[in-house]
């Protein structure tokens, strides 16, 4: 399995930048994992978007879904160009709530809304994907996502607070993909549904993640202060995000 970064700011992008948005490719599918700000214009870099075979969405915050509306642009018009059947639309496995949100993923035969809860088990070519409710805060609901195939787990955090039960669905994950929204400067004292950079790597490493991949952070981070909060992670490879960023994930 591979996983490519095509954005990974928060809560806008910066220059040049995109918010969040993973590509995850394996043998026989090519999955989106949330779609961010200026994630399309990452994307079309590695692959044309009429070859997705599913989106997710871990949530309806704007940072993680700006771009579903010139996605579904996207794909009426490679429909029309004949580069994606009109009867394959792409499928987007998404929250219940809110409904105003659910309402726009049907978008003529481009792409159709398929709700996911945390009963919810997909298999979508060699992926099998399980989901998880987050401690995000506000009420809306947020899923992390574990994302199995014969090559290794990835487990996509989505954005959590500490209060999410981890134990059972990330541990000894090949890969974690963990929101650091927050440096130790600007870490509120009452938690608010995100993790600082310092808390996703402390998380990794009690979890026993072979490796960590530590996302969701503002552009004008310096970061060798992220390298350097993330030093609590001790347990294998520790990735910063950066767009364009590739990692090859495998069973160890």
């Amino acid at each position: 399995m591979r996983v490519t970064v095509l954005g990974y700011q928060s809560p806008y992008p910066g220059p040049g930048g995109a918010t969040p948005g993973y590509l995850l490719e394996t043998d026989e599918v090519r999955l989106l994992i949330d779609c961010g700000s200026g994630v399309l214009a990452q994307a079309g870099k590695h692959f044309p978007i009429y070859e997705l075979d599913a989106l997710l969405l871990s949530h309806y915050h704007h940072d993680h879904i700006a771009d579903i509306g010139v996605l579904q642009y996207g794909l009426m018009v490679h429909q029309l160009f004949g580069q994606r059947p009109a009867d394959r639309p792409l499928p987007i496995y998404a929250p219940e709530a809110p409904i105003e949100n659910v309402q726009a993923l049907t978008y003529r035969d481009a792409t159709s809304f398929h709700p996911v809860n945390e009963q919810t088990s997909l298999i979508i070519g060699d992926v099998k994907v399980t989901f998880l409710r987050t401690d995000h805060g506000d009420g809306d609901p947020c899923f992390a996502m574990r994302l199995e195939s014969k090559n290794g787990v990835i487990v996509y955090g989505a954005d959590s607070g500490p209060g999410t039960n981890w134990r059972g669905f990330a541990e000894g994950a090949d890969l974690f993909i963990c929101e650091g929204t927050y440096l130790d400067h600007n870490k509120p004292q009452k938690p608010n549904g995100h993790l600082s950079v310092r808390d996703a790597a402390e998380l990794a490493e009690s979890l026993s993640c072979r490796s960590l991949l530590v996302t969701h952070l503002f552009y004008g981070y310096p970061e060798e202060d992220v390298i350097a909060q993330a030093g609590a992670y001790q347990t294998g490879t520790c990735y910063i995000a950066r767009i364009g960023l590739q990692i090859d994930v495998h069973k160890q």
